[in-house]
């Protein structure tokens, strides 16, 4: 049993993985072949904006602003739903990653973002 730690979008995963021996070959889905273990102590998490330090939360990939769910001025908790972008013909649900009041609306629904560009100030 071999174990790495794997990061995947910022979040690190303890991964264990069994060798099965034999000659390397193409692997067919037997019976006895177990899937490799991932530590439940770090859930993936939907597409996680990235945050400056001010609070401005930015488009982690490019896409299409759908709807946006918060109004200037209103407060919002950690994992709450702020907006929803779709990219690559799927809706994302962009959270808010800490605590605060929503102080700029910088998009608006119908919008195009690209990785990075600006969407929302909290406070």
């Amino acid at each position: 049993m071999k174990k790495y730690k794997v990061t995947v979008n910022g979040q690190q995963y303890d991964v264990s993985v069994e060798e099965l021996g034999g000659v390397s070959a193409p692997l067919a889905p037997t019976a006895a072949a177990a899937p490799p273990l991932v530590s439940p102590a770090a859930p993936a998490a939907p597409a996680a904006p990235a945050v400056t330090g001010s609070g401005t939360i930015r488009a982690p990939m490019p896409g299409t602003v759908i709807s946006v769910r918060v109004s200037v001025g209103q407060a919002v908790k950690r994992g709450d739903v702020i907006l929803i972008l779709e990219a690559m013909k799927m809706e994302n649900e962009i959270c808010a990653t800490m605590d605060g009041v929503v102080s700029a609306l910088r998009v608006q629904a119908g919008a195009s973002v690209n990785t990075g560009d600006p969407m929302l100030d909290l406070a």
